[in-house]
């Protein structure tokens, strides 16, 4: 497992665990960012902030936050 913004640009994930309080826990469920949900990383330069694409959605975030997000990267090619 790793978190969210550990992924290289174009990774594929399945978020396993939100490590945030309870305001952020839910902002990030709003955004459809919850346990079991797949995304792929869209960009993750080391600066500015992380995109993801979730549910044909691009959502972007800080990278504390985007910390917070532990993933399971998919390795399948799928």
């Amino acid at each position: 497992m790793k978190r969210l913004n550990d992924l290289p640009p174009g990774a594929r994930a399945s978020v396993v665990f939100i490590e945030a309080g309870h305001h952020a826990y839910h902002r990030l469920a709003e955004l459809g960012l919850l346990p079991g949900e797949k995304l792929v990383m869209f960009n993750n330069c080391g600066t500015g902030p992380v995109t993801v694409c979730v549910k044909g959605s691009k959502l972007s975030m800080g990278h504390g936050l985007a910390g917070k997000i532990i993933v399971r990267e998919e390795r399948d090619g799928c």
